[in-house]
Parts: C-alpha cells; structure tokens; sequence
C-alpha cells in the first residue's frame, strides 16, 4: 500500500514540473512573440512620385494577326478520291483543281437520266403518230414534247457530271491542312472535310483601346503595323472597324487590316503591334507608375505616403500610356505613391521604405 501511494505521488510531482515548464516556454514564446510584431509593426514597401512629365501621345495596341479568309472546305458530292494535286503548304487560286474524285453515284445517275429521256423519246413518237390519226389532242403531245426536253436537259447535265469529278478551289490561298489522300472514300452528308484553306495576302490585327484612345481612331486611318518577329520590317494597315461599344474589360475592339508583302511573311497567328499617331505632339500630364494601382487601374485606388502611414486615396485614372498611366483628379505632384506591398496594408498602416 505504502509503495502504491509513493508512486502516485510521483506522478502527481512529475505533472506539476511539466505544466510548469510549459507555463514558462509559453510566457517565452509570448515575449519573443511580441518583439516580433514590434518589429514587424511597419510593412516595408516600395514607392514612386507622382511628377509632371511631358508625355507623347501617339500609342500602340498589341494583338493577334488572323486571316482575312478562311475556308474548311468539305465534299458536296460523294466518291472516291482517285488523285490529289496539291499538298499542304501550296497556294491556289479560285477554281483551281485540287483533287480528282470517282463518283460511281454520278454514273449510275447518268444511266438513268439516259432511260427517263430514251422513255420521253418513245413516248412522244408514240403520241405524235396518235395525234395524226385523231388518237391524242394537241395539249397531250404538247406534254409529251415537253417531258423529251426536260429529259435531254438532265441527261446533258449527267452526262457532263460523269467521269472523274473536279474538287476546285472555292477561295485562294494557301492550303493549310490536307484531310484526304488518294483512295479517300468521301460523302456529301455527312460533309467529309477535304482542305482548309487560308488567304493571308491581307490579314487582320485586332486589338483593344481604351476611351481616351479611341477618341483619337478614325474607320479608314492609315497605321503602321510591326510583327514581333520581324522587328526591322514595317507593314501598312489601316483601320476598318471600331467597336461601337466596349467590352467586359470597359476597351474597345478595334480591327487593322494589313496587305501582306510579296513574300507572305506575316502568317495568321503572329503578335503584332498596330502604332497609333494622334498628332497631338507632347502633353504635360501628371503621371504615375501602372503598378500603383490596387488591382487594376480601374479600381480607381491607390496607396500614399503620409507622415510614415499609408493612406487610401481615390483618384481619376486617364490615358493608360504604357508602364504609366495619366492622372486627372485625386493627386498632386510630388506626393508619394506606393508600387508594391499594397496586398499587406489597410488605411493607416506603418509603412518602412525599401529601396
């Protein structure tokens, strides 16, 4: 008995020892604790000046060149491709032969429409040598006359159709993609596709403006066009559309169409920049860097510096040129604005300047 109250008191002494260790290790954590946040009290951020500088107002808008016309081109009749005469990479022009198909639809049409007009020809001989003899009126052979010439137009379209029937091209342009080769069986329903075909001897640049900049945009107005892959060369564009509403982003679509040059160096699907020329010249304009937007500079919202504190204020945004953006109200020059660290603050925080 004596033994067993020994070792509970045991346990008892080793749990009291315990919980004050902890006790202490979380009164040290606390300490260390606070002396972090002191420290960490202000968030460090970056900044820039708002500054009046003079600014050109010509601009560029980025996008994506695509065909002035493109085709999928699918089979009308049904067959078997018997010789295809192009390949992929070569450029066609409207009616020219493409691929050779065998209808044995088309042959078995001709032999009927040469029956149906054999029948016609019998008919009317049969009600002409009727009318002679008083058997038929005029309108019945007038009828008869009728069906043997519809007859033989049918036929002498069967005829034309039968043989080997050319696939032809509907557009020009380059052949893209070949979906067929020699002994394809194609249909007319469903459609078989045959080629795409792409004219890129003119394309389309399409970009987006915002309202400042489209104020400036006219349908017709010459711009010059670069492609990112061909930095030296300049392309002449010029602008065919203009969307007469903005879209989910508050831009506006805007379309440059461009003559491609005799070597087709631009292709669909390159990055190409379109150089808008105001002829405004330069402007003074209070600016500020795009960063110093929260989110976006369509929030409108941005971070100052005020004796050691960062302070919300609401301006309003103008022209976005480039890496800068124009303000308009909200904002005088010299004030400090924040660039980064604004996902860490709240109206008020302590800020610490980094550079």
């Amino acid at each position: 008995m004596k033994k067993i109250v020994l070792i509970i008191v045991a346990i008892v002494a080793s749990l009291v020892a315990i919980a004050y260790t902890l006790m202490n290790n979380k009164k040290e954590n606390e300490a260390k604790t606070a002396i972090v946040a002191e420290k960490n009290a202000s968030v460090s951020v970056k900044t820039a000046t708002a500054t009046n500088q003079e600014v050109a107002l010509d601009f560029s808008a980025n996008g994506i060149f695509e065909p002035i016309q493109e085709l999928s081109y699918s089979a009308e009749k049904s067959g078997k491709i018997t010789k295809i005469v192009v390949k992929e990479g070569d450029f066609v022009t409207v009616g020219q032969t493409l691929a050779i198909v065998r209808s044995e639809i088309v042959h078995v049409t001709a032999q009927n429409e040469n029956a149906i007009y054999q029948n016609a020809v019998a008919d009317y001989n049969r009600f002409e040598n009727a009318f002679k003899t008083g058997g038929v009126t005029k309108q019945q052979l007038d009828q008869a006359k009728l069906a043997m010439v519809n007859a033989k137009s049918q036929l002498t379209q069967a005829n034309i159709n039968v043989g080997d029937t050319r696939i032809k091209a509907p557009i020009s342009g380059f052949i893209n993609k070949k979906h067929i080769e020699v002994g394809s069986i194609i249909s007319a329903m469903p459609a078989t596709p045959l080629f795409d075909i792409v004219n890129v001897s003119r394309l389309k640049l399409k970009v987006t403006v915002n309202e400042d900049q489209i104020a400036s945009l006219k349908v017709g107005s010459a711009t010059n066009v670069t492609a990112s892959v061909y930095p030296d060369k300049t392309f002449s564009g010029k602008i065919t559309f203009i969307a007469s509403k903005a879209d989910s982003s508050l831009n506006f679509p805007v379309e440059i169409e461009i003559t491609n040059n005799a070597s087709k160096d631009l292709k669909a699907g390159m990055y190409g920049t379109a150089q808008f020329t105001t002829n405004q010249g330069k402007k003074s304009l209070l600016i500020v860097p795009r960063n110093a937007f929260i989110g976006s500079v369509s929030s409108n919202e941005m971070f100052v510096i005020e004796n050691g504190t960062a302070k919300l204020k609401t301006v309003t945004a103008g022209r976005i040129l480039g890496d800068k953006v124009e303000i308009l109200n909200g904002l005088s020059e010299g004030e400090t604005v924040i660039i980064t660290g604004q996902i860490n603050l709240q109206d008020g925080s302590k800020v610490e300047i980094i550079k």
